[in-house]
């Protein structure tokens, strides 16, 4: 409880420090779609120089520590397949936490499982309410599709804070990252992902596990999807067989926590 007090108080501390204007005008509208450079045996991945710059500009991240063997799990849940009772199952057994990106469709359709998420301590975070790229979108359009799932969460819930965003399809632009950023968002990318959200083009349980354990790498924020019955069915051994190959799991929490005191003006 200290900690996520404290994470809290930082994370409020960052965005009062950009300022209470929610414009973003002058900033480069251009879409970028989100990619990294695969690297084998495990080893941390890279991307693009520029959008390493962008996202350090406006607090985004897409890795964590690489010189920790840690693990950030985290969904994206645009709508809901069957599976994320399974997957929910799965991390309070392993007592794992992760976060979940959720949409307005979710939401509506699923809210006895958004509970369940935050009552079991996980993070749930901003997919947008109807999923579009937001480069794409005007400021209030943008501000709307943001805002619009907040309120949702926070009615069903009790929970005002909803501090991270997933942009929807990987899409973003100078302008959207900065505007999310002044709404008090954290732009959260990834570097571990597969195609796994196909529903009707699933492999079975065996492919998922490898196609997984052969992308971790030290400080992966790993994106997989909760409507892959493939991905209920891997996480078990997942879970475990990292574990076994030294990983923890973390929350996006903890490498909030711990980037915040870094930045502090302390020697």
């Amino acid at each position: 409880m200290m900690k996520k007090t404290a994470v809290l108080l930082c994370l409020f501390f960052v965005c009062f420090s950009l300022g209470s204007g929610i414009e973003a005008h002058g900033y480069d509208s251009k879409t970028y779609n989100w990619n990294y450079k695969p690297e084998k045996d495990n080893k941390p991945v890279t991307t693009e120089p520029h959008y390493i710059q962008l996202l350090e500009q406006t607090g985004g991240f897409f890795i964590g520590d690489t010189s920790k063997k840690e693990l950030y799990l985290t969904f994206d849940n645009g709508y809901e397949n069957g599976f994320t009772e399974d997957v929910l199952n799965i991390l309070k057994e392993k007592n794992v936490p992760a976060a979940f990106f959720i949409t307005g469709h979710y939401l509506e359709t699923a809210p006895e499982l958004v509970k369940r998420m935050v009552n079991e301590g996980h993070i749930v975070g901003n997919h947008s309410w109807h999923h579009p790229s937001l480069p794409e979108v005007g400021d209030g359009r943008l501000m709307d599709e943001l805002t619009r799932v907040k309120n949702s969460f926070s009615e069903l819930t009790g929970v005002e804070e909803m501090h991270y965003l997933r942009p929807p399809r990987g899409q973003f632009s100078e302008r959207s990252l900065a505007l999310s950023s002044k709404l008090g968002y954290t732009n959260v990318f990834w570097s571990m992902a597969y195609k796994d959200w196909e529903v009707d083009k699933q492999k079975g349980g065996q492919y998922a596990y490898d196609q997984i354990m052969k992308r971790i790498h030290p400080g992966a924020i790993m994106l997989i999807h909760s409507v892959s019955q493939d991905n209920a069915e891997a996480l078990p051994r997942v879970i475990e067989d990292a574990r076994k190959q030294g990983y923890t799991f973390k929350s996006l929490d903890d490498y909030m926590f711990t980037k915040q005191i870094q930045q502090l003006p302390f020697p």
